[in-house]
């Protein structure tokens, strides 16, 4: 029943998605005025993080950055459907990668990577593009959702390229089985450790947030070099994704000092355009 849902449920999503860009961003305005007029979608999470994320700013600044997010999140969201049918060259002309040998140097050692980023940029796209771009498999660690209908959809968009999708509790066990050979592992570390899992916090956009281990734990665990990607929106319609090495030699780092990196870097990177970081997640939920 599920695949004949599943299957039902993808038709119109495909349709939409051959639809030109242009037009798919006319269908996205008019969301974005449902999303934050007509429904007020989870805006007082949005504004509640975003009142806590930045004390220092006034009403009307907070204002601003909600309208923002709620015009990209509608952007990112027929971004979205767009994966259903679209190709790699597509994609290349779309998304940028302005440093892949940053990847490819530690490939060539012989070694695998543990890339880190987070519900920032058009994440979707970043499936596509790593898979469109190397030779090498990519394991995509996702979170599974309560509607699998909409789960399977996701994960069908996001491995059209040949990415690898597993769930957080298959991770280890996917990374041991491709032990033989050079991947890289993709992990959003600004995922929410569910309570019994909230092991470490750290002061992440001026609140105690608790975040996850497992991305230092695997590192240090497979010694592989752990790579930041940041994503950032150049106009619409249109990404660039920087690399930058947090360690090539996770074994000699310090306890935590890894999940400190990458939690301080998304910190940083959010400040710069806090529009483009996903304000509806709640991401505070398990913080007490």
């Amino acid at each position: 029943m599920k695949k004949v849902l599943t299957s039902l449920a993808k038709y119109p999503l495909y349709f939409i998605s051959l639809l030109p860009f242009p037009l798919l961003y006319l269908i996205a305005d008019f969301l974005y005025i449902i999303l934050y007029y007509a429904v007020g979608y989870r805006r007082p999470v949005v504004q509640m993080n975003l009142r806590n994320a930045f004390p220092e700013k006034t009403k009307e600044e907070l204002a601003a950055i909600e309208k923002k997010f709620y015009h990209y999140l509608s952007t990112m969201i027929l971004e979205s459907v767009k994966m259903t049918s679209m190709s790699s060259k597509t994609i290349k002309k779309r998304f940028r990668l302005n440093n892949p040998e940053e990847i490819s140097k530690h490939f060539d050692k012989g070694k695998s990577v543990m890339l880190v980023t987070a519900h920032y940029g058009n994440w979707e796209w970043g499936s596509l593009i790593l898979s469109a771009t190397y030779a090498e498999p990519f394991i995509i660690v996702y979170k599974p959702q309560t509607n699998k209908v909409f789960e399977d959809i996701m994960n069908q968009m996001r491995s059209r390229f040949g990415a690898v999708m597993v769930p957080m509790k298959q991770t280890l066990r996917k990374i041991v089985s491709y032990k033989s050979r050079k991947f890289a592992a993709v992990f959003l570390g600004d995922q929410t450790p569910v309570k019994a899992e909230a092991h470490y916090f750290t002061t992440f956009l001026n609140q105690r947030t608790p975040v996850f281990l497992g991305i230092e734990k695997i590192a240090k665990m497979t010694n592989s070099p752990v790579v930041l990607g940041h994503l950032n929106q150049v106009k619409r319609g249109y990404y660039e994704a920087t690399f930058i090495t947090l360690t090539e030699n996770p074994a000699a780092m310090h306890d935590h000092e890894i999940t400190e990196a990458h939690t301080k870097y998304l910190e940083k990177i959010i400040n710069k355009k806090p529009e483009l970081w996903l304000w509806s997640h709640k991401r505070w939920k398990n913080s007490h």
